[in-house]
């Protein structure tokens, strides 16, 4: 089914819950099974439980076009036991596939991380530094599958279905076109309930914290799955404002090598050698970046998959290894290293029940167990004046713009795309009007 990949391609679909791989790559392959991620992972987000809600039919369309063209046996859909509404929607929705089922997880956290949704349905670990392919598996999540049936029926990726929460108003879902304003969207949900904020883009274990003018230039983008707003003092705007330097003083002068972030850490208990105890004890010579190409124990850090389980829920001293191991990643980039294969200790596993970490609970641990609960029911859709669309909000090369300012556009018009040859995305207005800017994002306005 090449038919597929090339209309995932002009689609400009990428992967919606995670670092947007571009779509037409991942499924140019074959797999034993293609695994659907409806378990939405972070705290307070509810976008891929409205769209399994509301869309059951169209996600279950596109997971088995994708999963005759990937030739796998079966497609899966994974979701929470909680989910009561979402299920009974699957559970009609499945009904003229037999090769689609459900697979049904106990609610904790990080349930929606790939690898560990791998290992809980089919109880096969990803090798570490590999991806699901490597134990024949295709992993993407709810609101993926459902841009590829608008592209399997020829509609660009420009609209995003996004949680707006927290300390809002009118907490709610929203459907809005890619690269509208948060402050459009923060109108949508009635403003803020407290004076000074800030914005997390994602979930409040693993997202990105905006403050201050910074919310001035924060707009919905391909990857966007949500905008909760916290209170200024919320722990979080207390980590962010960290600097490298202090991050590693405070590791230096405060760490008890307690191990509970390494007991405690999703990717350790499935068995793959990442002990985040020992990198604190390693980061704290002077000289790390200059033993960084000899140390395996550092180089583990690139195993890390950054949940945050470890500095927001299990350290005592309310320090960083997961920031941490981001800055050993970075400079692990920056020298070129790649690191050792890695083995997997089998015997790891079998820990892994009693160390999960309730959803809840990792939410309270996180300062935002005052906005955990039922998903937002309210849903409204945008039709903004204006949207800066971010060319650059996938894995791979920045799209080139095609058009120029002052041209007018239309709604689903393709306006940029990659570079001939590299990995990319295409992309196109997602609105009708003039063209304002270009420079790394695109501005339209009616």
């Amino acid at each position: 089914m090449t038919d597929l990949l090339s209309a995932v391609e002009r689609a400009g679909v990428v992967g919606c819950g995670g670092a947007g791989f571009p779509t037409h790559a991942k499924y140019n392959t074959v797999a034993e099974l293609l695994l659907i991620n409806a378990a939405e992972c972070e705290p307070l987000l509810g976008t891929d439980r409205y769209l399994v809600r509301e869309k059951a039919a169209e996600i279950c369309e596109a997971a088995e076009s994708v999963r005759a063209h990937l030739g796998a046996s079966e497609a899966v859909i994974a979701l929470k036991k909680t989910y009561r509404a979402e299920i009974e929607a699957l559970s009609a929705a499945l009904l003229p596939y037999p090769t689609l089922r459900m697979h049904l997880l106990r609610s904790f956290y990080p349930a929606g991380d790939e690898q560990t949704l791998v290992f809980e349905v089919t109880g096969r670990t990803v090798p570490p530094g590999a991806l699901p392919g490597a134990v024949g598996c295709v992993v993407s999540n709810a609101a993926t599958l459902y841009a590829v049936w608008h592209a399997l029926h020829g509609r660009a990726f420009t609209q995003k279905y996004i949680t707006i929460n927290g300390a809002v108003s009118k907490p709610c879902i929203l459907k809005t076109p890619v690269g509208t304003s948060f402050a459009d969207c923060l109108a949508a949900a009635g403003g803020s309930t407290v004076r000074d904020y800030i914005v997390v883009s994602g979930g409040p274990m693993m997202g990105k914290v905006f403050g201050g003018e910074e919310t001035a230039e924060l707009a919905v983008s391909k990857t966007t799955s949500g905008f909760p707003l916290l209170p200024k003092d919320a722990r979080m705007a207390q980590y962010a404002v960290l600097n490298e330097r202090q991050t590693i003083n405070r590791a230096r002068a405060a760490c008890i090598q307690c191990s509970f972030c390494t007991g405690l850490c999703p990717r350790r208990l499935l068995g793959h050698p990442l002990e985040p105890h020992r990198i604190m004890r390693r980061i704290s010579s002077s000289d790390w970046r200059g033993t960084l190409p000899h140390d395996s124990v550092l180089q583990s850090a690139a195993l890390c998959c950054e949940c945050g389980i470890c500095e927001l829920y299990a350290c005592p001293m309310q320090l960083q290894p997961r920031k941490i191991n981001a800055l050993i990643k970075q400079e692990m980039r920056a020298q070129n290293i790649k690191p050792p294969p890695f083995n997997i200790d089998q015997s790891l596993p079998e820990f892994r029940d009693e160390r999960k970490v309730p959803t809840k609970r990792a939410a309270a641990r996180a300062g935002v167990g005052g906005y955990y609960g039922e998903v937002p029911m309210c849903f409204a859709e945008l039709h903004p004046q204006e949207v800066s669309i971010a060319l650059n909000s996938h894995i791979g090369a920045p799209a080139e713009p095609i058009v120029s300012v002052g041209g007018r556009v239309e709604h689903g018009q393709l306006i940029a795309r990659p570079p001939s040859g590299a990995l990319g995305a295409c992309y196109h207005a997602s609105i009708s009007g003039i063209i304002t800017n270009i420079n790394n994002k695109i501005t339209i306005h009616v």
